[in-house]
């Protein structure tokens, strides 16, 4: 609840019990500390290698809904995109040049090195972005064990994505 919120709850609340004012003080601060708080980025930020950056960085922002954080960007001299990271909800992922630190992009190594799992609050509409965006899917989507929906994609390099919204919270 927002502060403002919070503080009018109190004041239709305390007509009826004056007493509500004292026990409501000590919510409202730490409501509104928790609004002034400065935003706080994640502690462990994986990075993806990939041959080409830029498409990378595009096709994740069309296909699967991320972000860029553009101050996090980095050009090469000839103009093209370095590294970069993305986010989506809390999460944030580099994405950089492979090669670098010895890591190589699945399309070059030949072989899927790892695979992300990213929480989404619409499993279908997601599903359909990929879809129209034209990210291969390689695990339909499917209710898994009764606790979430589910569905796999590969990115433009073969970096496997695993999109899950537990069943929960589908309406």
């Amino acid at each position: 609840m927002k502060p403002v919120d919070l503080a009018k709850k109190l004041r239709r609340d305390a007509a009826f019990e004056p007493a509500v004012l004292d026990r409501g003080k000590a919510a409202l601060m730490a409501t509104i500390r928790r609004e002034v708080q400065p935003t706080r980025r994640p502690t462990i930020i994986p990075r993806l290698p990939y041959e080409n950056v830029g498409a990378a960085l595009s096709f994740l922002e069309r296909a699967f809904g991320f972000r860029e954080v553009a101050a996090a960007r980095g050009v090469r001299v000839d103009g093209a995109v370095d590294y970069t990271m993305v986010e989506f909800g809390d999460g944030m992922i580099g994405l950089g040049a492979q090669g670098a630190h010895g890591a190589f992009s699945p399309k070059r190594a030949g072989t899927a090195t790892q695979y992300i799992t990213v929480h989404v609050d619409d499993i279908d509409a997601h599903h359909q972005r990929a879809l129209a965006s034209g990210a291969e899917i390689v695990s339909r989507l499917h209710d898994h064990l009764r606790e979430y929906r589910v569905y796999e994609a590969l990115d433009l390099e073969g970096h496997r994505w695993r999109f899950i919204q537990w069943l929960r919270e589908v309406t």
